[in-house]
């Protein structure tokens, strides 16, 4: 086992390295290891002396929020010396350090590769003989471009996308108002992920990304996509373009390039906007704080658990589960993507970056070229509906799937207010022009109810769909949809209009549905919570306070778990767990313990449904005669607020990909005369589809919630993590 270990972040600062700082401190504390934080990156492991001190449980407290990194970035041209690196290691086996986590890009990782194979040779040349025989080095992915190899996402990426999606969504009501074509130039000199996917959640015109090849002439394909797009009714437009994206020739396309060609060409008002460095800025989102924990605390426990040797690994996450990959296969395979660029193996290039990235690029091409067929099939066409609770996306799913299908002429209707609007017959023939613009609005603009389909309800559903003549169907919603769509199908014998093909899309804030780790909403809900907790943190002042805030979830704890998780909450109340008295007397116990060695604030969140009688309100009343005056207990309940605001990139994407994916797949469907019933559901960062009655089998009946949800394996990192030291803050 490890005696002491070090942690420092390096590069350019990302959204999320406190978060992951926060994690290896924490655990390796946890675990009886001294943690040494090194300031300003590599600079400050060369300079020694007051740059590499001993962390404390609360000198990370309160980091979660912030963005950047609080122990600081820099070149540092002396680490690149030999000389430098020697320095290193000597200031290093003064403190008897024999393990280092290093948070940064591909440059980061390869500093930590090469001092790590320079280990024995250093300590040689300074006579140190007592000293450990091998460094050991964890590199954790932390860069917004998001173009490492060995992982899905890095730490930062998911913010820096959504600062992007913000600004398109900006920019376009600005673009709307005055009919103005907007050149968008985001970050990425070898990575064009945030502009790819920056483009598909905000639904631009148009995408440049290095890792695409273009025609020689491929302005001019842009101008008459372009112009197609003014013509059938789009007066304005978004071109995102990445830094690195380059001509045919190799050299840089540039931003006032793309300008003066689409004012010459179009005749239009074209304006720039480069985001720059404000995509590295601001509080991490829920999904980088998560992720960045998670990563942290695996650091430390493969440090622990490993026998001593040299381990030289970077952590990431891929398919959602941590997996290590060797630092020189990472270095090496993240650097050959620029070298394949370089030569123009365009190919080769995505194919390093993996099938996500590849899967991402042919969709924003699709749907950047798609437009309204100029012949319909025939007669009738597709239903869309949105059932059950309203859940961010849903408007998302709905453009991306009714475009994808009036592009092969397939005529769509839109389904209104849900089940309810199939039963009387509420349906209306969806445009393009107004389905455009519903990419990035919350809520559903067809409606949602609850409703239960009932035996008599049956009759006037198979009336509806022969009237119409809807030749298949598509549900986006919560369990209540999947049911519907059940007992439709059980009656298909008595009513033989029902057996048309259907596909399912999970979309619902509880992320409760089978066959799927996230459903479509729940990241936008995850994020509104720790927006909120973030804010209740604030009123920490003179006044000692414990806060009792209840989420929506129903019978699944993901946002109470994840929630507390994200925001450093002290306690998380789960359905999945319950609540007993003993565990309400220990709490008491240890919030006192809390206030008494310092802390000003303590949150603990409760799912709604966590206990029938240990309500927020008994707990409340609980806290609060047990307080002795010492604190305050205050509650909130957050309540649909979980649900309001404009999607969060990863909803937008999500339910992209999915909506596509329907639209696809029952179009080959209805050619082929299938007429089964498909689940979609996001497993790992593949899109798959699923029998429906297999997907049900998944569910716990009773309960209303998958039988193994995934996240409870994040209950003990939270419940580590939150943990209380003398003068502990979160």
């Amino acid at each position: 086992m490890i005696r002491s270990l070090a942690v420092l972040t390096s590069g350019g600062d990302a959204p999320g390295m406190n978060a992951a700082v926060r994690a290896v401190v924490r655990r390796a504390l946890d675990c009886g290891v001294p943690v040494h934080g090194v300031f300003n990156g590599y600079e400050g492991l060369v300079a020694g002396g007051d740059s590499i001190r001993l962390l404390g449980w609360q000198d990370v407290g309160g980091i979660l929020p912030r963005g950047g990194t609080f122990l600081g970035t820099a070149r540092s041209e002396r680490f690149r010396l030999p000389e430098g690196r020697r320095a290193a290691v000597a200031n290093l086996v003064e403190r008897g350090i024999g393990a280092l986590v290093v948070i940064g890009g591909d440059g980061s990782l390869m500093g930590a590769h090469v001092l790590a194979s320079e280990w024995p040779e250093h300590l040689a040349s300074l006579g140190l003989e007592e000293a450990p025989e091998a460094l050991q080095v964890i590199g954790l992915p932390g860069s917004i471009d998001n173009d490492l190899f060995g992982t899905d996402m890095s730490i930062g990426a998911d913010t820096a996308l959504n600062h992007i999606v913000q600004a398109i969504d900006d920019l376009s009501s600005t673009a709307a108002s005055h009919q103005r074509t907007f050149v968008l130039e985001t970050m990425g000199r070898h990575c064009g992920y945030l502009a790819l996917m920056g483009s598909l959640a905000g639904g631009a015109s148009w995408v440049l990304v290095p890792e695409e090849e273009l025609e020689l002439r491929w302005h001019q394909k842009m101008v008459r996509s372009l112009r197609k797009s003014r013509e059938i009714g789009r007066p304005h437009q978004m071109v995102v373009v990445a830094e690195g994206a380059r001509h045919p020739d190799g050299l840089p396309i540039r931003a006032e390039e793309i300008r003066r060609i689409l004012c010459e060409q179009l005749a239009i008002d074209v304006r720039i906007t480069v985001l720059g460095h404000v995509q590295r800025g601001g509080s991490p989102t829920a999904f980088d704080r998560i992720l960045a924990t998670r990563l942290g605390v695996a650091a430390v426990d493969l440090l622990v658990k490993e026998p001593p040797g040299k381990l030289r690994h970077m952590l990431g996450l891929q398919k959602n589960r941590v997996t290590a990959t060797p630092l020189a296969e990472v270095v090496e395979q993240s650097r050959r993507v620029a070298q394949e660029i370089e030569n123009g193996s365009y190919g080769k290039a995505q194919e390093l970056r993996g099938e996500s990235f590849t899967r991402g690029l042919e969709l924003v091409k699709t749907l950047s070229r798609i437009e309204p067929a100029e012949k319909s099939q025939g007669e009738g066409g597709v239903g869309i509906l949105t059932g059950g609770a309203d859940a961010p996306g849903m408007n998302t799913a709905v453009s991306v799937a009714a475009r994808c299908l009036l592009n092969q002429g397939i005529a769509v209707y839109g389904v209104l207010e849900s089940f309810p609007g199939l039963i009387h017959g509420r349906l209306r023939e969806l445009g393009w022009n107004e389905l455009t613009g519903w990419l990035n609005r919350p809520s559903s603009e067809l409606g949602t109810l609850r409703h239960d389909v009932r035996e008599e309800d049956l009759a006037k559903i198979a009336e509806n769909i022969s009237r119409h003549g809807l030749k298949g169907l598509i549900v986006i919603g919560g369990l209540g949809s999947y049911l519907n769509v059940a007992r439709m199908v059980e009656n298909r014998r008595r009513f033989p209009e029902l057996d048309i093909p259907i596909v399912v899309l999970p979309a619902t804030i509880d992320n409760n549905l089978p066959c799927t780790e996230f459903t479509i909403g729940a990241d936008t809900a995850l994020n509104n919570v720790i927006q909120v907790l973030d804010k209740i943190r604030h009123t920490a002042g003179a006044t000692r306070r414990a806060f009792v805030v209840e989420v929506m979830g129903r019978r699944s704890g993901f946002l109470a778990l994840l929630g507390a998780l994200a925001s450093g909450a002290e306690k998380a109340y789960l359905p999945e767990l319950g609540i007993r008295l003993r565990d309400l007397s220990r709490d008491v116990d240890m919030l006192q313990e809390s206030f008494r060695s310092g802390k000003r604030m303590v949150i603990f969140l409760r799912n709604e449904e966590a206990s029938r009688h240990y309500t927020t309100d008994f707990i409340r009343r609980l806290l609060e005669e047990e307080s002795r005056d010492e604190f305050e207990v205050r509650t909130a309940i957050l309540g649909h607020l979980q649900r309001g605001g404009a999607p969060s990139a990863f909803d937008r994407i999500l339910a992209s990909r999915m909506g596509a994916f329907a639209a696809f797949s029952l179009a080959d469907a209805m050619e082929q005369k299938y007429t089964g019933v498909r689940v979609l559901g996001l497993q790992g960062r593949g899109i798959g589809a699923f029998d429906l009655h297999e997907a049900l089998a998944e569910m716990d009946e009773g309960l209303t919630r998958p039988k193994n949800p995934w996240f409870l394996e994040l209950l003990p990192v939270a419940e580590a993590l939150a943990k209380h030291g003398p003068g502990a803050t979160v």
